[in-house]
């Protein structure tokens, strides 16, 4: 029974909990990040993105507006 249980929560975390994580680590730090942290945030992204493509139709984070300044 234990096993089971187990699976389900690490499903649940691989498949949910992490990836709505590392989408507002994303859109927070995405404007402001160092190339390693950039290619850090790309591996995953890579790694989690089973779960981002379950997230994707609920979740619809917009890039910042542009400032223009006359």
């Amino acid at each position: 029974m234990i096993v089971p249980l187990l699976y389900l929560i690490l499903a649940g975390a691989y498949l949910l909990v992490v990836p709505v994580a590392l989408l507002f680590y994303l859109k927070q730090r995405w404007y402001v990040a160092s190339s390693f942290e950039r290619a850090f945030m790309y591996f995953l992204v890579f790694f989690f993105f089973p779960g981002l493509l379950v997230l994707s139709p609920f979740i619809n984070i917009r890039p910042r507006r542009r400032q223009i300044e006359v």
